[in-house]
């Protein structure tokens, strides 16, 4: 398959094309349908269903509310965010850090924004579970000394490799963290899609250029090269069934 063959069969979502919504204390940024925000287009991509970026501020957030077969993580950017839920746990998270929730068959929690002085930040992701009706469970990912600086790690697996957090589907999710000009690769499978979210930066695939907030996508196989442009990049990269 020649170059133009390969890009034929991508995609970008540009951040200026996402949803948005204001309440106020809390505003978010949506790359697929969500709640009041409606695009037929964009409903997901294969088990990947929500991904929100969101600010809260300080002292406002999410009160408990139910969810049910969904694998739910959020990735802390800025700020304290803390998590309770039905299950019993009560934990506050930290940049770079992420907490995992399977739904299952049911769970309440709540999240919020802790702090009387600083603003949250942090993304929000939802998976489709390969059944339902699974057992709830809930768990942290906080990285080592060496996954804070490496290139990239994983961060989201269905088998829990590498110290990853486990979900109920076969996705996985790295965390990239290029310096200015640094390059990574990414070998997907046939029959697989690729999907990645830039955080902050810039960042070259395919002869695409993305900025924050943009989104690229691929089910073509093969490899695929991100560069970072100017300055340094963090993203997430989804390899999903």
């Amino acid at each position: 398959m020649t170059l133009c063959d390969a890009m034929a069969n991508t995609g970008i979502r540009r951040t200026s094309e996402r949803g948005f919504m204001d309440y106020g204390a809390v505003q978010s940024k949506l790359s697929f349908s969500f709640g009041d925000y409606h695009d037929s287009k964009h409903m997901g991509f294969r088990a990947l269903r929500v991904i929100n970026q969101d600010v809260v501020a300080a002292g406002a957030g999410f009160p408990t509310h139910g969810h049910k077969d969904m694998e739910i993580f959020s990735y802390v950017l800025e700020g304290t965010i803390a998590h309770r839920d039905s299950l019993g746990n009560n934990a506050e998270l930290k940049p770079g850090q992420i907490q995992v929730m399977s739904a299952g068959s049911g769970v309440k929690h709540s999240e919020f924004n802790p702090s009387k002085s600083e603003v949250l930040r942090f993304i929000q992701v939802w998976i489709m579970p390969k059944a339902n009706g699974l057992a709830p469970r809930y768990s942290e990912w906080k990285p080592t000394a060496e996954m804070q600086s490496a290139a990239k790690v994983l961060i989201i697996s269905e088998d829990g490799r590498e110290q990853s957090a486990k979900v109920y589907q076969d996705v996985s999710v790295y965390r990239l963290k290029l310096n200015a000009k640094q390059k990574i690769e990414h070998a997907l499978k046939q029959g697989r899609g690729l999907w990645l979210q830039v955080i902050s930066g810039a960042v070259n695939v395919a002869q695409d250029s993305l900025q924050a907030g943009d989104a690229w996508s691929t089910e073509q196989s093969g490899k695929w090269q991100f560069e970072a442009l100017g300055d340094s990049v963090e993203a997430l990269l989804f390899d999903l069934a």
